[in-house]
């Protein structure tokens, strides 16, 4: 099974993020699970959303996991929170910062030693750039094809298009911009 935590601040689309991956991977006749464990639910406030990803039927609901991957999507959490807690020694780490990887890890004492599993793309930057809004979910689910080779990144963009159907077609394409980057831009 494949299990990824998200560290977010409500409002920055982890939620929805999280969906988003799950529909993709589901069309593929995989079982999905995408959920969310919020404190005080206000736009701002720190929370985590996870994803579990397997073959068979999933029979555990529980937000307790060993994640595979850990996305940090708003960079002050990458301080704050406990990005490596129940973390495996094979855990890889998609951090936003406009900080480069080596000063990252610099500041942070918990992923020194597994550098080679930490990967940082600034996020918030390539969505205000792209999208117009500081909302860096797509961004770093192009950073994850591009870490875990989980899609070929053409076919990924392609199945995000119908999960964001609903919206305009300019937000689309935005979006289509930010996971490329971001794919493009991780290191």
């Amino acid at each position: 099974m494949l299990e990824i935590r998200w560290h977010s601040r409500a409002g920055q689309g982890a939620v929805t993020g999280a969906k988003g991956l799950g529909s993709v991977v589901a069309e593929t006749g995989k079982q999905v699970q995408a959920f969310a464990f919020y404190g005080s639910a206000k736009r701002g406030a720190s929370m985590t959303a996870y994803n579990r990803i397997d073959d068979k039927q999933i029979l555990n609901h529980e937000k307790y996991m060993h994640p595979d991957y850990v996305f940090v999507i708003d960079p002050g959490l990458a301080f704050t929170d406990d990005i490596t807690e129940h973390g495996k020694d094979t855990t890889q780490y998609i951090i936003t910062s406009h900080l480069n990887k080596a000063e990252l890890i610099e500041l942070i004492p918990a992923i020194q030693g597994i550098e080679d599993r930490v990967f940082v793309v600034d996020c918030l930057k390539i969505a205000q750039e792209t999208i117009g809004r500081p909302i860096p979910n797509t961004p770093v689910l192009g950073a994850f094809m591009k870490v875990s080779g989980m899609f070929e990144i053409e076919h990924f963009k392609e199945a995000m298009k119908s999960v964001l159907a609903k919206l305009p077609q300019k937000i689309i394409d935005a979006n289509m911009l930010a996971i490329q980057r971001a794919y493009d831009e991780v290191e």
